[in-house]
């Protein structure tokens, strides 16, 4: 029996809605994963985030580590895999790539390989790499291709950094006179607590007041400046480190000078990880992968206060209230944030929150800092004139 004219054209509807329905499912964003198993890994947490995003799908893993790689496998429940991540990019020509590995020697590379593929937005662990002239090369190959990346500095996507730009702008604090930064603390303090850990404090210099204008230092081996002798190969693919402590001063674009300082094992069990923002009126203080991620203390920080001050947590929602959305604060945690504003800056041609750029000033801050001490602690201009380590010419 035939249908009615009416109906048949409904029931073709249905089925062609449907098939486009199973299209789209079908047509999600492909994924393409970096790592290397006893060469930094897979970072944080950066290739399992794709399986917390419904329009994307993991299409293949790429391992040196033949061990590593059967890891990967079971892990992401792919079949995909390949000890070759270039032969990878050719034959999968991913949208999207995670460059996982900790190690920064292999950041560059892997970066390139995956734009002059094809893919359009990558996500990467921070460092994004080791010297100036790496980061030159990738700004390049972002503006050629068309290509996004975006970097793992998680705090750059917390709910709650709106919240400390409003009362920045507000004048909560005051006029903002300074910015404090310290790393870890631990025995790696020095230049490889710089680049580690103090990636994340200078990352958040950059938002607050725009690219440093000049750098000066002083790095320093038991006390005493570091030399040519003091010079070794760092760990985690850094390039050559030296000294036990530094100490540095950034002229910013906005005014106040920022600093950064790290001495290993000193004292403070990881505590001062972090940036704080001193007023005239009050200060704010960030602890890097906090919960919560700020607190402010009003009152001037130069006058000793007529009874107790309180230090106010900062969220999404305002000082001292409840964080109203703890979701977005878990997303920000695990990447997931981050994964989505490099989707939608890809599909919108933004810029991603935390991009290329943001993470080449990074770069040049800490290799200021090498440069600064290299010329006996003299304020040098950034962006630097020359773009290697400068301590491969200390």
């Amino acid at each position: 029996m035939s249908l009615p004219r009416r109906s048949f054209l409904l029931s073709s509807a249905s089925a062609l809605a449907a098939s486009r329905f199973a299209w789209a499912a079908a047509a999600k964003r492909r994924v393409a994963v970096i790592g290397h198993t006893g060469r930094g890994d897979f970072g944080h947490g950066l290739d399992t985030v794709w399986q917390q995003i419904p329009e994307t799908k993991i299409v293949a893993v790429a391992d040196a580590n033949e061990a590593g790689l059967a890891r990967q496998l079971s892990k992401l429940k792919i079949d995909h895999g390949f000890r070759d991540y270039q032969q990878m990019l050719r034959q999968v020509q991913p949208e999207f790539v995670a460059i996982c590995s900790r190690h920064a020697d292999q950041h560059h590379a892997m970066a390139l390989a995956a734009i002059e593929a094809g893919a359009r937005g990558l996500y990467i662990e921070k460092p994004i790499c080791r010297t100036p002239a790496e980061a030159d090369a990738l700004l390049a190959a972002c503006e050629k291709h068309d290509a996004k990346i975006a970097v793992a500095h998680r705090n750059r996507y917390h709910p709650a950094l709106p919240q400390i730009d409003s009362l920045i702008a507000n004048g909560r604090i005051g006029n903002l006179l300074e910015l404090r930064g310290r790393g870890k603390g631990d025995h790696r303090g020095g230049a490889e607590d710089l680049w580690v850990l103090g990636s994340h404090v200078l990352n958040l210099v950059d938002h607050f007041t725009g690219p440093p204008k000049t750098c000066s230092a002083v790095m320093l081996q038991g006390g005493r400046r570091v030399t040519a002798a003091d010079v070794r190969p760092g760990a985690e693919g850094l390039g050559p480190l030296a000294g036990d402590a530094l100490h540095a001063r950034y002229e910013t674009t906005a005014g106040p000078i920022a600093y950064y300082d790290s001495v290993a094992k000193d004292g403070t069990a990881g505590t001062a990880f972090c940036l704080q923002l001193i007023g005239s009126r009050g200060t704010i203080t960030i602890h890097m992968d906090g919960r919560p991620l700020a607190y402010l203390c009003e009152g001037s920080p130069f006058r000793p206060p007529a009874e107790p001050r309180r230090w106010l947590p900062i969220s999404s929602g305002g000082v001292d209230v409840a964080e109203p959305n703890p979701k977005a604060v878990a997303e920000a945690t695990h990447h997931i944030a981050a994964v989505k504003d490099l989707i939608e800056s890809v599909d919108s041609g933004r810029r991603p929150l935390c991009d290329m750029q943001n993470a080449a000033t990074t770069v040049e801050m800490i290799c200021g800092v090498f440069e600064s001490h290299r010329q006996e602690s003299a304020a040098v201009a950034l962006p630097l004139a020359k773009r290697d380590n400068p301590l491969t010419r200390l």
